[in-house]
């Protein structure tokens, strides 16, 4: 799709240098009946020059990019009108430009998810917080195996990170018979205040639709929208603030195990390679099982606390699992690189997410 609209953009810029062309007479253009002047030649090149801007930027990634497109596809439909027979059809590129070109907006505005994702994180990063040490004495209170857990992925002698940034790209799908959809997800996990905020994108059938769930202080939210026009979810209230608090305390286990070692943290052995833990914020408790492999790496991890729905209206709570694995070292922090997000459903098992580690950065200082 980012491919076809790139070629959609470029090539319709050239196609304005006919314009241009036939208004310094640089070429024979039979085709083209209505007389150019030179100055509407200018702006036949004009509108040439800010499409092709535009597709440069689309294709580079630059969130930016309907900055110029704008005043392309304005002056681009004002020439088309004044040489309607010869120009008409180009209209029709400048309607298929139009939809993303709004949504792009739209995600511009102080009120789209991705800019309020960014005022939450610069907000959380604006704290100052101690990094204590993890030494070895510190682990003195965990089950054996989960000490093992952490000399594996190296956190002794390191400060316990204060923050964890990581970015995503994998598959999710809505129910147990749907369809895969390639995402991208970004998240900040903080931990001197217990806090995560997590932003997504993806597409059903070619429309954009992004979401945001934000934690802070035990309170969670999760939010929608598709084409960042319509909101089709807005999820709150005590099951939010239970389950994500779940999600919170995976992250720790995951990303940022140096938490581990925290006393809001009640252990329980379960067997030789499993454990059962009990974590309290902001007055709310869940418990989740740990399991490890023969390596001492953690490559599961489930709760009973957690609960399913897609509207934010109807919760299900169900069994939900994490299975992990690949560990492999993002420059100094050691994480599992793949992971799947299931719920134990009375249907059966959902695996309802899988997603690849592409980076981790701990203690960041500004956004990213």
């Amino acid at each position: 799709m980012k491919i076809f609209f790139v070629i959609l953009l470029l090539g319709h810029g050239l196609i304005h240098l006919m314009g241009f062309a036939k208004g310094y007479e640089l070429a024979s253009l039979t085709q083209l009946k209505i007389p150019i002047s030179r100055r509407a030649g200018l702006l036949w090149l004009g509108a040439a020059v800010l499409y092709t801007a535009a597709g440069l930027m689309f294709a580079l990634s630059v969130e930016s990019w309907w900055a110029p497109c704008i005043p392309a596809l304005i002056l681009s439909q004002a020439l088309i009108i004044r040489s309607w027979s010869d120009a008409k059809f180009g209209t029709v590129a400048n309607i298929i430009v139009l939809v993303p070109l709004v949504i792009a907006v739209m995600n511009a505005l102080p009120s789209g998810y991705r800019n309020t994702y960014r005022r939450e994180v610069q907000q959380s990063l604006a704290r100052i917080a101690s990094r204590p040490v993890v030494r070895e004495e510190d682990l003195g209170r965990l089950p054996g195996i989960v000490r093992r857990y952490l000399r594996i992925v190296g956190v002794i002698g390191k400060p316990a990170p204060r923050n964890v940034r990581s970015r995503w790209e994998g598959q999710m799908r809505r129910d147990i018979d749907g369809k895969w959809m390639d995402i991208r997800a970004e998240q900040y996990d903080f931990f001197d205040a217990p806090e995560r905020m997590f932003y997504i994108e993806s597409s059903i059938f070619g429309i954009p639709f992004d979401g945001l769930h934000i934690y802070r202080s035990g309170s969670a939210t999760m939010k929608i929208k598709v084409a960042s026009l319509i909101q089709v979810a807005d999820a709150k209230g005590p099951e939010m603030n239970h389950g994500e608090t779940v999600t919170l305390f995976n992250d720790m286990c995951l990303l940022a195990p140096a938490t581990l070692i925290s006393d809001s943290i009640r252990w329980d052995s379960l067997a030789p390679s499993a454990v059962r833990a009990t974590f309290t914020t902001s007055g709310i408790t869940i418990r989740a099982e740990l399991y490890f492999n023969e390596l001492g790496e953690l490559n599961g991890f489930h709760s009973e606390d957690r609960y399913q729905s897609t509207d934010g209206v109807v919760y299900n709570k169900y069994g939900w699992s994490t299975p992990v694995g690949r560990y492999r070292d993002f420059g100094g922090v050691r994480a599992a690189s793949y992971g799947e997000a299931i719920w134990h459903t009375p249907r059966g098992d959902f695996a309802y997410a899988k997603f690849n580690l592409r980076e981790i950065e701990t203690d960041c200082v500004e956004y990213k």
